[in-house]
Protein backbone atom coordinates (compact mmCIF):
# COMPACT_ATOMS: atom_id res chain seq x y z
CA UNK A 1 0.00 0.00 0.00
CA UNK A 2 1.37 3.24 -0.94
CA UNK A 3 2.46 6.09 1.45
CA UNK A 4 0.56 9.15 1.42
CA UNK A 5 2.82 12.44 0.53
CA UNK A 6 3.07 16.13 0.59
CA UNK A 7 1.73 16.57 -2.84
CA UNK A 8 -1.14 14.30 -2.05
CA UNK A 9 -2.77 16.86 1.33
CA UNK A 10 -2.26 19.64 -1.39
CA UNK A 11 -4.34 17.90 -3.82
CA UNK A 12 -7.06 16.80 -1.02
CA UNK A 13 -7.11 20.73 -0.30
CA UNK A 14 -8.15 21.20 -3.84
CA UNK A 15 -10.65 18.51 -4.03
CA UNK A 16 -12.30 19.46 -1.00
CA UNK A 17 -12.31 23.28 -1.23
CA UNK A 18 -15.77 24.50 -1.24
CA UNK A 19 -17.18 21.26 0.54
CA UNK A 20 -15.41 21.25 4.09
CA UNK A 21 -14.75 24.83 6.62
CA UNK A 22 -11.91 26.82 6.61
CA UNK A 23 -12.00 26.57 10.25
CA UNK A 24 -10.72 29.05 12.83
CA UNK A 25 -7.90 29.46 15.30
CA UNK A 26 -8.61 31.27 18.64
CA UNK A 27 -6.09 31.90 21.06
CA UNK A 28 -6.50 31.74 25.41
CA UNK A 29 -4.32 34.41 27.61
CA UNK A 30 -5.22 32.37 30.67
CA UNK A 31 -4.15 28.50 29.04
CA UNK A 32 -0.98 30.78 27.66
CA UNK A 33 0.14 31.80 31.12
CA UNK A 34 -0.73 28.19 32.41
CA UNK A 35 1.90 26.26 30.37
CA UNK A 36 4.26 29.55 29.49
CA UNK A 37 3.77 28.79 25.97
CA UNK A 38 1.93 30.51 23.23
CA UNK A 39 -0.88 28.45 22.33
CA UNK A 40 -2.82 28.66 18.55
CA UNK A 41 -5.88 26.02 18.80
CA UNK A 42 -7.22 24.91 15.29
CA UNK A 43 -10.70 24.75 15.98
CA UNK A 44 -11.94 21.36 13.90
CA UNK A 45 -14.55 21.43 16.74
CA UNK A 46 -16.32 23.76 14.46
CA UNK A 47 -16.09 21.94 10.92
CA UNK A 48 -18.99 20.21 9.11
CA UNK A 49 -19.99 17.22 11.08
CA UNK A 50 -18.43 18.63 14.29
CA UNK A 51 -14.79 17.18 13.49
CA UNK A 52 -11.53 16.92 11.70
CA UNK A 53 -13.00 13.81 9.82
CA UNK A 54 -15.29 15.77 7.49
CA UNK A 55 -11.74 16.50 5.84
CA UNK A 56 -10.79 12.70 4.71
CA UNK A 57 -14.17 11.33 4.24
CA UNK A 58 -14.62 13.97 1.88
CA UNK A 59 -11.54 13.51 0.15
CA UNK A 60 -11.88 10.19 -0.74
CA UNK A 61 -15.76 10.12 -1.35
CA UNK A 62 -15.32 12.83 -3.48
CA UNK A 63 -12.35 11.04 -5.46
CA UNK A 64 -13.72 7.79 -5.66
CA UNK A 65 -15.00 6.78 -9.15
CA UNK A 66 -18.77 6.36 -9.00
CA UNK A 67 -18.73 3.15 -10.43
CA UNK A 68 -16.83 1.92 -7.22
CA UNK A 69 -19.09 3.83 -4.43
CA UNK A 70 -22.22 3.10 -6.67
CA UNK A 71 -23.65 0.18 -4.17
CA UNK A 72 -22.35 2.60 -1.35
CA UNK A 73 -19.64 2.95 1.32
CA UNK A 74 -19.34 1.02 4.40
CA UNK A 75 -16.73 1.91 7.56
CA UNK A 76 -16.63 1.51 11.47
CA UNK A 77 -16.51 4.09 13.84
CA UNK A 78 -16.81 5.15 16.97
CA UNK A 79 -18.46 8.61 15.98
CA UNK A 80 -17.25 11.48 14.20
CA UNK A 81 -15.95 9.06 11.28
CA UNK A 82 -19.00 7.46 11.04
CA UNK A 83 -20.66 10.79 10.53
CA UNK A 84 -18.50 12.47 8.13
CA UNK A 85 -18.86 9.65 5.85
CA UNK A 86 -21.92 9.42 6.19
CA UNK A 87 -22.25 13.09 5.31
CA UNK A 88 -19.82 12.79 2.41
CA UNK A 89 -21.68 10.13 0.96
CA UNK A 90 -25.20 12.42 1.01
CA UNK A 91 -22.70 14.47 -1.74
CA UNK A 92 -22.66 11.67 -3.98
CA UNK A 93 -26.19 10.46 -3.72
CA UNK A 94 -24.82 6.74 -2.29
CA UNK A 95 -25.90 4.91 0.56
CA UNK A 96 -23.58 4.85 3.86
CA UNK A 97 -23.24 1.95 5.57
CA UNK A 98 -21.93 2.41 9.40
CA UNK A 99 -20.50 0.19 11.71
CA UNK A 100 -20.89 1.29 15.29
CA UNK A 101 -20.05 -0.06 19.34
CA UNK A 102 -22.77 -0.67 20.93
CA UNK A 103 -21.03 1.54 24.20
CA UNK A 104 -20.55 4.43 21.23
CA UNK A 105 -21.88 7.84 22.45
CA UNK A 106 -25.46 8.06 21.99
CA UNK A 107 -24.65 11.55 20.84
CA UNK A 108 -22.86 10.24 18.18
CA UNK A 109 -24.84 7.57 17.46
CA UNK A 110 -27.56 9.97 16.60
CA UNK A 111 -25.15 12.37 14.83
CA UNK A 112 -24.44 9.45 12.30
CA UNK A 113 -28.29 9.03 11.33
CA UNK A 114 -28.85 12.47 10.84
CA UNK A 115 -26.90 12.17 7.71
CA UNK A 116 -29.04 9.05 6.51
CA UNK A 117 -26.92 6.33 7.59
CA UNK A 118 -27.56 2.82 8.08
CA UNK A 119 -26.58 1.96 11.74
CA UNK A 120 -25.06 -1.67 12.14
CA UNK A 121 -24.20 -2.32 15.80
CA UNK A 122 -21.24 -4.50 16.89
CA UNK A 123 -18.74 -5.03 20.06
CA UNK A 124 -16.51 -2.95 21.18
CA UNK A 125 -12.67 -5.09 19.92
CA UNK A 126 -11.43 -3.86 16.69
CA UNK A 127 -11.92 -7.45 15.56
CA UNK A 128 -15.49 -7.01 15.99
CA UNK A 129 -15.90 -4.09 14.28
CA UNK A 130 -13.48 -5.13 11.46
CA UNK A 131 -15.67 -8.78 11.39
CA UNK A 132 -18.96 -6.51 10.91
CA UNK A 133 -17.90 -4.53 8.42
CA UNK A 134 -16.62 -7.84 6.18
CA UNK A 135 -20.28 -8.94 6.45
CA UNK A 136 -22.28 -5.65 5.21
CA UNK A 137 -19.56 -5.88 2.14
CA UNK A 138 -20.74 -9.19 1.60
CA UNK A 139 -24.05 -8.14 1.80
CA UNK A 140 -24.42 -4.59 -0.40
CA UNK A 141 -21.25 -4.78 -2.35
CA UNK A 142 -20.57 -1.42 -0.38
CA UNK A 143 -17.27 -0.14 -0.51
CA UNK A 144 -14.97 0.11 1.95
CA UNK A 145 -13.68 3.43 3.07
CA UNK A 146 -11.28 2.80 6.67
CA UNK A 147 -11.47 5.32 9.08
CA UNK A 148 -7.79 6.23 9.40
CA UNK A 149 -5.45 3.47 7.46
CA UNK A 150 -5.87 4.80 4.25
CA UNK A 151 -4.33 7.32 2.26
CA UNK A 152 -7.27 8.83 1.15
CA UNK A 153 -8.33 9.54 4.42
CA UNK A 154 -4.58 10.88 5.39
CA UNK A 155 -4.07 13.01 2.98
CA UNK A 156 -7.58 14.55 3.70
CA UNK A 157 -6.83 15.31 7.78
CA UNK A 158 -3.51 16.92 6.66
CA UNK A 159 -5.66 19.52 5.06
CA UNK A 160 -6.24 20.70 9.10
CA UNK A 161 -2.42 21.43 9.57
CA UNK A 162 -2.12 23.00 6.22
CA UNK A 163 -4.53 25.65 6.44
CA UNK A 164 -2.95 25.66 10.30
CA UNK A 165 0.02 26.58 8.88
CA UNK A 166 -1.18 29.40 6.64
CA UNK A 167 -3.14 31.02 9.49
CA UNK A 168 -0.66 31.45 12.40
CA UNK A 169 2.95 32.16 10.93
CA UNK A 170 6.02 30.64 13.29
CA UNK A 171 4.64 28.20 14.16
CA UNK A 172 7.20 25.73 16.06
CA UNK A 173 5.31 22.52 17.03
CA UNK A 174 1.68 20.94 16.41
CA UNK A 175 0.33 18.71 18.71
CA UNK A 176 -2.63 16.47 17.75
CA UNK A 177 -3.72 13.25 19.54
CA UNK A 178 -3.10 9.93 18.44
CA UNK A 179 -5.92 6.89 17.82
CA UNK A 180 -5.90 5.24 14.48
CA UNK A 181 -3.50 8.01 13.23
CA UNK A 182 -4.86 9.80 10.14
CA UNK A 183 -5.23 13.14 12.18
CA UNK A 184 -1.52 13.26 13.18
CA UNK A 185 -0.14 11.42 9.95
CA UNK A 186 -1.76 14.34 8.10
CA UNK A 187 -0.29 16.54 10.31
CA UNK A 188 3.20 15.25 9.35
CA UNK A 189 2.75 15.25 6.04
CA UNK A 190 1.78 19.16 6.24
CA UNK A 191 4.41 20.13 9.03
CA UNK A 192 7.65 18.38 7.98
CA UNK A 193 7.82 20.14 4.61
CA UNK A 194 8.15 23.51 6.81
CA UNK A 195 10.17 22.14 9.13
CA UNK A 196 7.42 22.23 11.68
CA UNK A 197 7.68 19.58 14.62
CA UNK A 198 4.77 17.36 15.48
CA UNK A 199 4.19 15.84 18.81
CA UNK A 200 1.47 13.68 19.45
CA UNK A 201 -0.30 13.07 22.73
CA UNK A 202 -2.43 9.69 23.58
CA UNK A 203 -3.97 8.23 26.48
CA UNK A 204 -1.98 6.21 28.94
CA UNK A 205 -5.02 3.59 28.68
CA UNK A 206 -5.07 3.49 25.32
CA UNK A 207 -1.14 3.47 24.69
CA UNK A 208 -0.67 1.28 21.51
CA UNK A 209 0.94 3.83 19.36
CA UNK A 210 3.56 4.76 22.21
CA UNK A 211 4.29 1.17 22.59
CA UNK A 212 4.59 0.25 19.03
CA UNK A 213 7.17 3.33 18.11
CA UNK A 214 9.09 1.80 21.19
CA UNK A 215 9.09 -2.06 20.18
CA UNK A 216 9.84 -0.96 16.55
CA UNK A 217 6.37 -3.77 15.97
CA UNK A 218 2.74 -2.44 15.46
CA UNK A 219 1.23 -3.28 18.45
CA UNK A 220 -2.47 -4.75 18.96
CA UNK A 221 -5.26 -2.51 20.77
CA UNK A 222 -5.55 -2.22 24.50
CA UNK A 223 -9.00 -2.67 25.66
CA UNK A 224 -11.13 0.18 25.12
CA UNK A 225 -11.27 1.87 28.97
CA UNK A 226 -10.08 5.45 27.74
CA UNK A 227 -12.80 8.11 28.38
CA UNK A 228 -10.61 9.53 25.01
CA UNK A 229 -13.42 7.14 22.67
CA UNK A 230 -12.26 8.55 19.33
CA UNK A 231 -8.80 7.31 20.17
CA UNK A 232 -9.77 3.72 21.90
CA UNK A 233 -8.83 1.77 18.36
CA UNK A 234 -5.24 0.76 17.69
CA UNK A 235 -2.99 2.82 15.55
CA UNK A 236 -3.31 1.62 11.59
CA UNK A 237 -0.36 -0.19 9.43
CA UNK A 238 0.28 3.04 7.35
CA UNK A 239 -0.01 5.21 10.02
CA UNK A 240 2.80 3.29 12.01
CA UNK A 241 4.99 3.33 9.00
CA UNK A 242 4.78 6.92 8.64
CA UNK A 243 4.90 7.61 12.44
CA UNK A 244 7.92 5.23 12.79
CA UNK A 245 9.59 6.97 9.93
CA UNK A 246 9.25 10.24 11.34
CA UNK A 247 10.30 9.52 15.16
CA UNK A 248 6.74 10.69 16.52
CA UNK A 249 7.24 12.00 19.28
CA UNK A 250 4.22 11.18 21.69
CA UNK A 251 3.40 12.35 25.32
CA UNK A 252 1.07 9.67 27.01
CA UNK A 253 -1.32 11.47 29.48
CA UNK A 254 -3.53 10.40 32.50
CA UNK A 255 -7.32 10.09 32.13
CA UNK A 256 -7.73 12.85 35.21
CA UNK A 257 -5.25 14.75 33.08
CA UNK A 258 -7.79 14.32 30.03
CA UNK A 259 -11.16 15.51 31.55
CA UNK A 260 -9.17 18.22 33.37
CA UNK A 261 -8.04 19.43 30.07
CA UNK A 262 -10.90 19.07 28.54
CA UNK A 263 -12.63 21.39 31.58
CA UNK A 264 -10.23 23.97 30.71
CA UNK A 265 -10.45 24.35 26.92
CA UNK A 266 -14.53 24.48 27.19
CA UNK A 267 -13.93 27.15 30.10
CA UNK A 268 -11.28 29.29 28.16
CA UNK A 269 -12.47 28.83 24.21
CA UNK A 270 -16.10 28.87 25.23
CA UNK A 271 -17.07 25.70 23.07
CA UNK A 272 -17.51 22.04 23.36
CA UNK A 273 -14.40 19.98 23.43
CA UNK A 274 -14.80 16.42 23.05
CA UNK A 275 -12.62 14.23 25.34
CA UNK A 276 -10.44 12.55 22.75
CA UNK A 277 -9.62 16.71 21.13
CA UNK A 278 -8.54 17.26 25.21
CA UNK A 279 -5.40 14.66 24.78
CA UNK A 280 -2.97 17.49 23.00
CA UNK A 281 -3.66 20.28 25.42
CA UNK A 282 -3.01 17.67 28.26
CA UNK A 283 0.12 16.56 26.61
CA UNK A 284 1.62 20.27 26.07
CA UNK A 285 0.57 20.43 29.67
CA UNK A 286 2.24 16.97 30.86
CA UNK A 287 5.34 17.35 28.31
CA UNK A 288 6.10 20.94 29.28
CA UNK A 289 6.44 22.07 25.44
CA UNK A 290 7.36 25.73 24.84
CA UNK A 291 7.02 27.90 22.07
CA UNK A 292 4.61 28.91 19.24
CA UNK A 293 2.91 25.97 19.29
CA UNK A 294 -0.41 24.48 17.50
CA UNK A 295 -2.53 22.39 19.01
CA UNK A 296 -5.58 20.79 17.13
CA UNK A 297 -8.93 20.45 18.63
CA UNK A 298 -10.03 17.63 16.78
CA UNK A 299 -13.92 17.42 17.76
CA UNK A 300 -16.44 19.04 19.84
CA UNK A 301 -19.45 16.55 19.16
CA UNK A 302 -20.61 16.10 23.11
CA UNK A 303 -23.76 16.07 24.46
CA UNK A 304 -24.54 19.31 26.18
CA UNK A 305 -24.62 17.71 29.21
CA UNK A 306 -20.53 15.99 29.31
Amino acid sequence: MRLPSHQDVLEAAARIKGVIRETPVHSSSALNRTVSAELFFKCENQQVTGAFKARGAANAVLGADQALIAAGVATHSSGNHGAALAWAASLRGVPAFIVVPRDASPFKRTAITRFGAILIDCGPTLAEREAAVREVVSKTGAHVIPPYDDARIIAGQGTAALELITQVQGLETIVAPVGGGGMVCGTILSAKAGGIRVVAGEPDLAGDAAASLKAGVRQPQMTPRTVADGLRTSLGELNFAICKDYGLEIILVTEEEILEAQSDLIKALSMPVETSSAVAYAAVRRGRLRGRIGVMITGGNVAPTE
